[in-house]
């Protein structure tokens, strides 16, 4: 499989938003979870600019979203990073990580922060990132996240 990295294109917003669904849902989470989450698992076209996507033969299989932390200098949030269901395993999360990074190198962000889903921490932890807390979820209430950082070199 080869995966070229580009920036998104604000037509794909509704491809993204449905990808970060499906990707979620790959956990067996249920109908009723998904719909909780649809809300914050939806972009629209104008956070296209700041999204990058993983496209196989035209698909779109993964894309990460890195953002500034406002009230910390040289600190960024990985705030999504979703690979689609078929893809998982293939290295597209690996090699989106390994973007995310770097950009915020050249950033010169001396941290990424981010909730992981906590079927996905064991992937970030593998990659380099460790624990610091916890974070309650924007979706559901009483769940809660794994918060982790990288220091991106």
């Amino acid at each position: 499989m080869t995966i070229e990295l580009r920036q998104a294109r604000p037509d794909e917003h509704l491809a993204v938003s449905a990808l970060a669904l499906r990707s979620k849902g790959h956990w067996g989470h249920d109908a009723e979870f998904l719909e909780a989450c649809r809300a914050e698992l939806t972009w629209g076209p104008e956070r296209m600019v700041e999204v990058v996507v993983a496209e196989s033969d035209g698909a779109v299989v993964g894309f990460h979203l890195l953002e500034p932390v406002e009230s910390e200098a040289h600190v960024g949030e990985l705030a999504a990073l979703f690979v689609d269901p078929p893809s998982i395993g293939s290295g597209v999360g690996r090699l989106l990580l390994r973007d995310a990074l770097a950009h915020a190198v050249r950033r010169g962000w001396r941290a990424v922060r981010l909730d992981a889903d906590p079927d996905a921490e064991a992937f970030y932890l593998s990659q380099g990132a460790r624990r610091i807390g916890e974070s309650p979820s924007g979706s559901i209430a009483g769940r809660v996240l794994p918060r982790l950082e990288f220091e991106p070199e």
